[in-house]
């Protein structure tokens, strides 16, 4: 997939919508780590979604809303429109809007214009035996794993696999290997993720498929309180 065909296929919002198939998936994804622009628009839009999350859970000081009494009624397809019902409702519904335009979509569009330096751990395929990185983040905030591939000619693709600290995988993904050393930045969202011991598990996959584990690259992940 070439990023004329990704902005065709309105690629990254489908793919953050999941309504890409597998074999489009994996297509894009292997276009993104090789593409800054369509990598940028998925990190943002990742953030965004992750800054919505904060900023609807909060809720300004002194407000509060009034659930309207519901009075019985004879059933009807039309009973819920009287007044006593409607007008609340509609106050209700009136008082969201001004607030989502008032404070929530400002916050949101800052923070997805507001460029981040996020926390990052650099993890090199080659090196076996290094110190243990660790990543300090807030609740809820993603971050980005630098990871260098030298080249290996043996090998036609990489997979990276990321497994929970209860060791289960989280998520795989496949890029094609490159001709000279390739440092990847993968971005790792941070939505209601534990803190804990996470691995990076490399394996290097031949022509024919065949996988060989190139190492295993634990992180600690903290979080803020």
């Amino acid at each position: 997939m070439d990023h004329e065909e990704a902005l065709r296929e309105k690629a990254t919002e489908r793919y953050l919508l999941n309504e890409l198939d597998p074999n489009l998936t994996d297509q894009f994804e292997e276009h993104m780590f090789g593409c800054q622009e369509c990598a940028m628009d998925v990190r943002a839009a990742a953030m965004f979604v992750e800054q919505s999350k904060v900023v609807l859970s909060e809720r300004p000081q002194g407000s509060s809303v009034r659930v309207p009494v519901v009075v019985p009624v004879k059933p009807g397809w039309f009973g819920w429109l009287r007044p006593a019902l409607v007008f609340p409702v509609l106050a209700v519904l009136l008082a969201m809007i001004v607030y989502q335009n008032l404070v929530t979509y400002p916050q949101l569009k800052e923070a997805a214009n507001t460029p981040q330096v996020l926390p990052w751990a650099s993890i090199n395929v080659s090196t076996r035996g290094a110190t243990t990185p660790v990543i300090t983040v807030r609740a809820g905030q993603g971050f980005n794993l630098l990871v260098r591939v030298p080249p290996d000619t043996n090998y036609a693709s990489y997979r990276f696999d990321l497994h929970s600290p209860a060791r289960s995988l989280e998520w795989s993904r496949t890029i094609p290997a490159a001709a000279a050393d390739d440092t990847r930045s993968i971005y790792i969202p941070g939505a209601s993720r534990p803190a804990g011991t996470y691995a990076l598990i490399v394996y290097g996959v031949t022509a024919k498929g065949e996988n060989s584990q190139l190492g295993r690259y634990p992180f600690e992940l903290e979080i803020q309180k």
